[in-house]
């Protein structure tokens, strides 16, 4: 999720992967490896280096050793203190760094998350109907590309320097977790279609978020809330799309972007793709 205490999503029963090299995970939403895919000179990223998921608290105890058994060097923890408050602190991995670098202020949204969760039929009108639940989110993601330079720098240093392999998640692992893995894959050159195509996973059925309410009746589930509430929880391309628009209005570039906004030198995007990107099979 993009904001404070919201691990909702529409309802949707949990169902097999259709890769089967997917690890079917009980307690972690919305897991796979990024490795693969292809840059736009040719290359791919190297399997097994940079991972994406929903948060680990409450990841099994089987989960927890598959997770451990993967040669994690960090998870970044993109939550703030309220989503950690709601669903509690991450599981601990032996031997594996936590850092936690939260890309929404902890009081961001918080009420509006409330409401989510608790207000009725006419408030989730008032404020989600027509386009404004969609705009929130290409808002947000904005946001977090013209506010959140510094975190998405620190992000990019530690894995060009020691912090590969690496898990990034969030919440639900779509739209903090979904935007940091999109400037990393942008740094070390993976073509933006196949950055979408990852992005847009987070619709499968078995990768989505359960929705809570605090009514549970049929009212406060009903076919309407279920739609006021898609935009907020769907991976949409539009969102990603307003966050590109969003590096080449800003920095004109997405070379600029990364070197003026992110701070990154060529030595370190060089080190970067020695980390993650490999010649294609």
């Amino acid at each position: 999720m993009t904001t404070s205490g919201a691990p909702v999503t529409q309802q949707t029963p949990q169902a097999p992967s259709t890769d089967s090299t997917e690890p079917e995970l009980s307690g972690v939403r919305n897991f796979r490896d990024v490795g693969g895919l292809p840059t736009v000179d040719g290359r791919q990223v190297r399997h097994g280096r940079l991972f994406r998921s929903g948060h680990l608290a409450h990841a099994t105890a089987a989960d927890a050793a598959f997770l451990a058994g993967l040669g994690l060097h960090t998870v970044f923890d993109f939550r703030n203190a309220a989503d950690q408050r709601l669903e509690g602190p991450d599981v601990e991995l032996p031997g594996v760094r936590n850092v936690n670098i939260p890309l929404t202020d902890p009081a961001d949204g918080a009420e509006f998350w409330k409401m989510v969760r608790d207000g009725d039929l006419d408030q989730l009108r008032s404020v989600l109907s027509g386009s404004r639940g969609a705009d929130r989110m290409a808002d947000s993601y904005r946001t977090i590309i013209r506010q959140r330079t510094a975190e998405h720098s620190r992000v990019l240093h530690a894995l060009a320097e020691d912090s590969v392999p690496a898990l990034m998640h969030c919440a639900a692992g779509k739209d903090r977790a979904g935007l940091s893995i999109a400037v990393s894959l942008l740094a070390v050159g993976v073509e933006r279609d196949a950055i979408e195509a990852d992005y847009l996973k987070s619709n499968d059925p078995h990768r989505r978020y359960k929705m809570h309410r605090s009514d549970s009746s049929p009212a406060g589930l009903s076919a309407e809330v279920v739609e006021l509430l898609n935009p907020l929880f769907d991976a949409r391309a539009e969102y990603l799309r307003a966050a590109f628009d969003t590096i080449e209005e800003t920095w004109g570039t997405t070379d600029r972007y990364l070197a003026e906004g992110l701070g990154l030198s060529p030595e370190t995007r060089e080190r970067l793709r020695d980390r993650l990107v490999e010649d294609a099979v």
